[in-house]
């Protein structure tokens, strides 16, 4: 696929190539017979009663939602302990359990990397786009969490560069990383697009660096009618991006040939 005015797609990795959230809630969830999953090990191991496994996983999964994280006070995996600590001692009470903290974060981060995986259909699609265009995959997040996500997905063949916000002075929405991208691709903002699910991050970030076009997999399509802020195009699936392309592709070409009519005529 050849684009006149496009010349790079950076995507978003989580939930946007890869179902993070659903990663997360196979690794705390009982699905017998898979024993390794955390409300499982609290239940079999650590004789807690199931309401009660499952309010310490509800409590994790909440701190997970509100987490701020500053690498330059606390590393990401002694952050993490701690919500298993927090919300064993608030469902359980009684003196903290480090030791049980500990092994319910390693059981779920182990479980969840498992769980991450790149769908042959994208992977598929990615290697289509990467035949005429750029690929850049730009996530944010702690640079260790997100290495290893990227590891486990087996994501990097797909990809002309991969940058992680968590390496870099400012993660998305700030300009700067999108126009570092653009700087290691050897391409223009004015030449690229961003995919991600994400309004706040994704889409402002692109709006913010003066992208060609921003486009958000909203895959509810259940959105707000204010949308705030606006993308350029709204896909249910990443597996509509090609369409959106091509959309692209021939609104591009007639603005051309309108623009060429136009000083034909003059």
């Amino acid at each position: 696929m050849g684009l006149h005015g496009v010349k790079a797609v950076f995507f978003d990795l989580d939930n946007t190539l890869i179902d993070t959230a659903a990663a997360g809630r196979r690794a705390i969830e009982e699905r017998p017979p898979r024993p390794l999953q955390v409300i499982s090990a609290l239940q079999s191991k650590h004789h807690y009663g199931e309401g009660e496994a499952r309010a310490i996983c509800d409590k994790v999964q909440a701190k997970l939602l509100k987490e701020c994280h500053d690498p330059a006070k606390m590393c990401i995996t002694d952050l993490r302990i701690s919500h298993w600590e927090e919300a064993i001692q608030e469902t359980i009470g009684g003196e903290a359990n480090r030791e049980l903290a500990a092994e319910c974060y390693y059981l779920w981060k182990t479980t969840r990397l498992q769980h991450l995986t790149l769908a042959e259909d994208t992977r598929a699609m990615l290697t289509e786009l990467r035949k005429g265009l750029r690929l850049l995959l730009l996530t944010n997040g702690d640079r260790q969490t997100q290495r290893e996500k990227i590891e486990a997905c087996a994501c990097q063949p797909f990809f002309d560069a991969i940058v992680v916000g968590g390496e870099q002075k400012e993660e998305k929405p700030a300009p700067s990383i999108f126009h570092y991208c653009c700087d290691l691709l050897g391409v223009q903002p004015a030449e690229c697009v961003m995919v991600g699910d994400s309004l706040d991050t994704d889409i402002q970030g692109g709006l913010n660096a003066g992208l060609k076009a921003t486009v958000w997999l909203n895959k509810a399509m259940t959105a707000p009618v204010d949308i705030s802020p606006v993308p350029h195009y709204i896909i249910s699936s990443v597996l509509d991006l090609p369409a959106v392309l091509q959309k692209m592709e021939h609104n591009i070409n007639a603005k051309l040939e309108t623009d060429h009519m136009a000083s034909s005529n003059e």
